[in-house]
């Protein structure tokens, strides 16, 4: 979600406590739409602000920036301005996105003169705008001219105001009888009616809002009557009365994660509880200290999972395209054999007309004899320019060419389905894919396995290049590569579990790392990950049984699934055979159980 109203009076309150009084040590501008600017109160601090348009954002990071040699105009105007200045006061203009710095510095003379910078969190139209003590706009990280925009220019000289491009209630002063008339009599759903009517609400909050009054979302908010109009308001007053006192609980909402945010993908984050999304299967909430900790989290793991999926979306389509032929390939060889499923009629024939083929007349279109192993007549069609014992050849002749087709077919049959589930499990080790060494180890699998002509010494991921070349095992000779480690989990009873991210590693796992008394888990006929669990001599606990099960679900082609069977048994039981395909086993002395995905009461490491 984008940073609302809300999120922006949290961050103002942390900026209040942390950074006013404080005194500016350094200016910054690593990019064009970027600023890092250091701060010196008490601590010292990094306040990082992006006007992006399409991830603008504020908060106060704790990782550094490389700034270029020679900076921007906009950041040496800065730095002679109000490069040593004090910040006197941070504050949000009427619950817009727009957080305001004054600022106390000495000109030339010595005189004391105050600036605001004025950072503006507005999707595309985000700016950070620099400006006099009488809000004369001295200069703007971008320049908006009336030729861009017809509301407001952003230009040197031009006076500083905020926009009103909607008439929307400010919710830190909104009266109820205005609430009334705006929001509980919009002609639309009452979600929409939040957000389209309060500054600052987004529609996550303004579902968070009406969950906890009770409500649907979905309903016409005009069809709020009576009590239920004053319940909804009351509702509304004590949210406000969280925002007003500062009582915020930065969170983020992750997809299929554990209790402290360790898996999946984040998908919401918030200054409030989400309690609407608490109950959602799947769903996982984490606290933060603070709203700048949320934000670096959250914006930093959405970046890599973006990063990573861009990365392997050329891998991800040649993958699609071999299952897509694979797929077509076994749909006409299981028509091949189904029609070979006619050869046993034509043996029959054969050894009938060889039998009765003396009583049968020349020239004749069919010819009914008695099945002697079932006792019935059955009629045969014939070539009447061929004898008997000639159409008997013939069909003797038909049955040998579908037997061997038969055969030939069910091989055939076999490979595809061994290369369907080769390529499913390389899909999922696509979407556990966390780094680019695990590409880097996938197209090289792709590229033994003939997906992709190349040699093993020249791969590359972009920005990941590999050096040295790949041996059979999905090891690497030569160069400088340091290898993808599984990933690590350690229960709370204090036993370690491992996951395979790709085939080789799955084979390594497996058949070096664990012991033969180590226990194996697997989703039950599904691609997927191989889990293993160290016991270290111990006997494991019945809910470690559980959690690697769980485990093993999430990590498979049916993570998304409500309840998927999972195989467990000694390391020890687990064969390869001779000329497998890297990560594929057999076993047969298992104990199967049916759980849910997930990775409940367990710590990635």
């Amino acid at each position: 979600m984008a940073l609302d109203g809300i999120v922006i009076a949290n961050i103002v309150k942390d900026m209040r406590e942390k950074l006013v009084g404080g005194r500016i040590l350094k200016i910054q501008q690593p990019e064009k739409d970027e600023l890092i600017i250091t701060i010196k109160n008490y601590d010292q601090y990094r306040l990082f602000i992006s006007a992006d348009a399409s991830l603008p954002l504020i908060y106060l990071a704790s990782s550094k920036k490389e700034a270029p040699m020679t900076a921007p105009n906009f950041c040496m105007l800065l730095r002679k301005y109000i490069g040593t200045a004090r910040i006197v006061n941070i504050y949000q203009p009427e619950f817009e996105r727009i957080i305001v710095f004054d600022l106390e510095h000495l000109d030339e003379m010595g005189d004391l003169c105050r600036k605001k910078l004025i950072v503006e969190i507005m999707g595309k139209h985000s700016n950070i705008i620099f400006c006099d003590d009488e809000n004369m706009i001295v200069d703007s990280i971008k320049h908006i001219s009336a030729a861009v925009s017809s509301v407001r220019e952003v230009l040197p000289g031009r006076e500083y105001f905020i926009p009103k491009t909607q008439e929307k209630l400010d919710p830190t002063a909104v009266s109820e009888e205005l609430f009334r008339e705006k929001v509980c009599g919009y002609p639309g759903s009452l979600t929409k009616a939040v957000y389209m009517n309060l500054t600052g609400f987004s529609p996550v909050m303004a579902n968070e809002l009406i969950f906890r009054a009770g409500l649907n979302g979905e309903m016409n908010a005009a069809e709020l009557t009576g009590d239920l109009v004053t319940h909804f308001y009351k509702c509304f007053e004590r949210f406000m009365e969280e925002i007003n006192s500062g009582s915020f609980v930065p969170c983020i909402v992750y997809k299929g994660a554990d209790a402290e945010g360790n898996g999946k993908e984040p998908v919401e984050f918030a200054s409030l509880l989400l309690s609407v999304y608490e109950q959602q299967e799947g769903m996982k909430l984490s606290g933060f200290e603070s709203i700048s900790a949320v934000l670096e989290e959250y914006y930093a793991k959405k970046n890599l999972m973006t990063r990573m999926k861009q990365k392997s979306t050329d891998l991800r389509h040649l993958v699609g395209n071999a299952m897509e032929r694979a797929v077509k390939k076994y749909d006409i060889q299981k028509k091949q054999l189904e029609d070979t499923l006619k050869r046993d009629k034509y043996k029959l024939y054969g050894e009938l007309l060889t039998t009765y083929g003396y009583g049968i007349e020349p020239g004749v279109k069919q010819a009914v004899v008695n099945n002697y192993y079932t006792g019935e007549d059955i009629s045969i069609a014939l070539d009447e320019q061929l004898s008997a014992i000639e159409n008997a050849k013939k069909y003797y002749e038909k049955y040998s060419k579908l037997k061997r087709t038969f055969e030939a077919v069910s091989e055939q049959i076999v490979q595809t389905e061994e290369e369907m589930e080769h390529l499913d499990s390389i899909k999922v080790a696509l979407d556990i894919a966390s780094c680019d060494e695990d590409l880097n180890t996938i197209k090289n699998e792709l590229v033994e396995f003939g997906y992709i002509k190349g040699h093993f010494g020249r791969l590359s991921v972009k920005g990941a290049g590999v050096k040295g070349s790949k041996g059979r095992n999905g090891s690497y000779v030569g160069g400088n590569r340091e290898k993808s480690k599984p990933l690590h989990y350690v229960t709370g009873d204090g036993f370690h579990i491992y996951v395979g991210k790709n085939n080789y590693q799955n084979d390594e796992l497996t058949f070096k790392m664990a012991n033969g008394g180590d226990w194996w888990f697997h989703a039950k006929k599904n691609a997927g990950s191989h889990v293993i669990v160290k016991t270290e001599g111990r006997e494991l606990p019945d809910r470690v049984y559980e959690q690697a099960a769980a485990l093993a679900a999430y990590y498979s082609k049916s993570k998304d699934g409500q309840k998927v069977d999972v195989d467990y048994l000694e390391r020890k039981n687990v064969k390869k055979p001779n000329g497998a395909k890297p990560g594929f086993v057999i076993y047969y002395t298992n104990y199967s159980m049916t759980v849910t995905p997930g990775l409940d009461g367990l710590t990635q490491l």
